[in-house]
């Protein structure tokens, strides 16, 4: 029987300490993930939620970026920099995605030049967002933001196009509003430690 081959105290640790699944401690433990199931129920051993064990292997996926051990003066300056108007200009909303938006092409090129040099993101995920008005052609910007910013047009969604206008403030966004997003909890994790950082640091 099952029971009769396993440690109880054996499965406990594997659930509880490194917290391995079911599966995983099937895997390990060369059973089937129902067999390690019935166990744990015959046992009295709680199982975690489905939600804290998606949590968990989530948390155990490679990361989609990496931080370079170490950064030329150069590099620490470009950090410092968008950090700090990360830090301003920042989207507060979205807890799960680095979300920067700015009509200023310099400033998106290098909130982008960062998340290429010192996170060393996967710029397959970047998405741009474009945001313009009803007197701007949108396909046109889009067609300039991915030259600007090196960034293929299939990686933009669909922009938005405000149509109550105001043709003074058109003026004043030239190539629209873009968006530069990653959707990482992690990233956006280690950015706003990173900022912490700065900010602490800057105010002793």
């Amino acid at each position: 029987m099952y029971h009769r081959s396993v440690d109880i105290d054996q499965v406990k640790y594997l659930y509880l300490t490194p917290q391995l699944s079911a599966l995983e401690i099937g895997n390990k433990l060369g059973k089937t993930v129902w067999q390690v199931i019935r166990f744990m129920k015959k046992n009295n051993i709680p199982r975690r939620s489905n939600n804290a064990t998606r949590r968990l292997q989530f948390l155990r996926s490679p990361l989609s970026y990496s931080k370079p051990n170490k950064v030329s003066y150069k590099q620490k300056f470009l950090q410092l920099a968008v950090l700090m108007l990360y830090w301003a200009e920042g989207s507060k909303a979205n807890k799960n995605t680095v979300d920067f938006a700015n009509s200023d092409k310099d400033m998106a090129k290098l909130f982008l030049k960062m998340l290429k040099e010192i996170y060393n993101v996967n710029t397959k995920r970047i998405r741009l967002y474009l945001y313009c008005y009803a007197n701007q052609n949108p396909d046109s910007l889009i067609q300039f933001w991915s030259k600007w910013l090196s960034v293929p047009e299939n990686q933009f969604t669909k922009p938005y196009v405000r149509q109550d206008f105001d043709e003074r403030k058109s003026q004043k966004m030239l190539w629209g509003l873009v968006h530069i997003r990653y959707s990482d909890t992690r990233l956006l994790s280690q950015i706003k430690s990173d900022i912490g950082i700065i900010t602490s640091e800057l105010s002793k």
